[in-house]
């Protein structure tokens, strides 16, 4: 009966670890990238402002309009794909410094998060 009782639990837990996940297209670890790059050209021929709602993805098309979610947090930021990276394993999304601020996650650097998107170009 205990065993049962242990496994029961065990998959309830489970069940509702991923409900917090559900509805992403994609879940992982959000950075950002701001004053170094700033006035630089993106991947897409852009020149990166640091102060724009803007981010890097690796495969996203330009121009997708993407809703960044802290998992932790609950807070939320849109943002549209316009440049390649982040190149550092186990990282999905860079966030401008405009982007990262809204979320609040310039103090820690990166943060856990869901990205749904919202519009393909």
């Amino acid at each position: 009966m205990r065993e049962v009782l242990i496994a029961s639990l065990a998959a309830l837990l489970l069940i509702v670890g991923a409900v917090k996940y559900f509805g992403y297209d994609q879940v992982g670890i959000a950075s950002w990238y701001g004053p170094g790059f700033d006035g630089k050209r993106t991947s897409n021929g852009e020149i990166y402002d640091m102060n724009a709602m803007t981010a890097a993805h690796k495969s996203l098309p330009f121009n997708t309009i993407v809703k960044v979610v802290d998992l932790d947090t609950g807070r939320s930021v849109m943002v549209r794909i316009n440049d390649r990276g982040p190149f550092i394993p186990g990282r999905i999304i860079d966030l401008s410094h405009a982007a990262a601020e809204e979320l609040g996650i310039i103090q820690k650097g990166t943060a856990r998060v869901g990205l749904k998107v919202l519009r393909w170009p």
